[in-house]
């Protein structure tokens, strides 16, 4: 991540440097510093993160309370030419019931200065595989027809820059891999594509670098599997339930696999284990359950959701004194 007021990256297209944006008295981002290139590159943190503040600052729908946004060399607040070469879906619906899909998408095309929109808007939707409904009403659309039209206005004057805020919302899994797929050709293309999502595996199918934000604070990036070490080993609390699982337990404790045991609190019976690092725990019990022959009848994360794994990038980042 680059620091607060360093100079821009070689080969940038997207900037923040040392951005904040607040609403009153709620800060929805804090200093944030991004630099990205060509390729996809994907937002990950949990609802209310801050990935639509950093969209929207891009999109340039917001200006930024302090610090500096760029995107194409320009200020997309301030300069209509960057939209020139700038797509975007935000987050919920935008379509016309009424109207076709190709009308849709030509007046988006029109709007952009697209020399012959109505050309321009039949590749954009046979792009996104809404060629043969092109001339329906949007109103009779699935939703995930929906965020194809959407997909293809954004398309449509053919951007060098996208921003997806969590596209494949509510799509089916057959929808889901099909779109994914086509945000990788894009980004293949050369574009630069920033798509935002709070599901881990979805981006990883798609993005060559992931940014984590959290509480509106960018607290980790990098290759997708890095992320997903630093998301997955991690400190655990784990319940722990069988036969013999007191000798387990102590076992684990001796070779210090865990850090701590108590006898549940949750008045489940069995025991609680604290682990600082959840893959040696996973790979420690079965070994050690078949030496003292327990049998054990429950292995179950406790406090185990997205918020949790979230913040413990948070107290990680400043542990590092970020």
């Amino acid at each position: 991540m680059s620091a607060a007021g360093a100079a821009p990256a070689p080969g940038a297209v997207v900037e923040l440097d040392g951005v904040s944006r607040w609403f009153g008295d709620t800060v929805a981002l804090s200093d944030v510093s991004l630099s990205l290139g060509p390729g996809v590159t994907g937002l990950l943190g949990h609802n209310g993160a801050g990935k639509s503040t950093v969209l929207s600052l891009l999109a340039g729908s917001v200006r930024p309370s302090q610090g500096r946004v760029r995107v194409l060399g320009g200020d997309p607040h301030a300069d209509p030419r960057v939209h020139r070469g700038l797509g975007v879906v935000p987050d919920g619906e935008g379509t016309w019931g009424h109207a076709s899909a190709h009308a849709q998408v030509a007046f988006l095309a029109r709007q952009r200065g697209v020399r012959d929109p109505g050309a321009a808007a039949a590749r954009a939707l046979e792009r996104v595989g809404l060629g043969a409904a092109a001339h329906r009403r949007v109103a009779g659309f699935s939703k995930g027809m929906r965020q194809r039209v959407r997909l293809a206005q954004a398309l449509v004057h053919d951007p060098q820059v996208l921003l997806l805020d969590e596209p494949f919302n509510g799509l089916d899994p057959a929808q889901r891999r099909a779109d994914v797929e086509l945000v990788v050709a894009l980004g293949a293309e050369g574009r630069t594509v920033l798509v935002s999502s709070h599901v881990l595996a979805e981006v990883e199918r798609m993005a060559q670098r992931v940014l984590v934000v959290v509480n509106g604070r960018l607290v980790a990036e990098g290759e997708p599997a890095a992320i997903r070490d630093l998301l997955v080993d991690r400190p655990r609390s784990v319940h722990l339930d069988g036969e013999r699982v007191l000798e387990l337990a102590g076992l684990l404790l001796a070779e210090g696999v865990v850090e701590s045991v108590q006898r549940d609190p949750g008045g489940r019976g069995g025991v609680m284990v604290q682990a600082p690092r959840a893959t040696a725990l996973a790979e420690a019990v079965p070994q050690l359950a078949r030496r003292v022959g327990a049998t054990l009848r429950r292995v179950e994360p406790v406090g185990e959701d997205l918020e949790s794994t979230f913040a413990h990038l948070v107290r990680r980042a400043r542990g590092a004194g970020r």
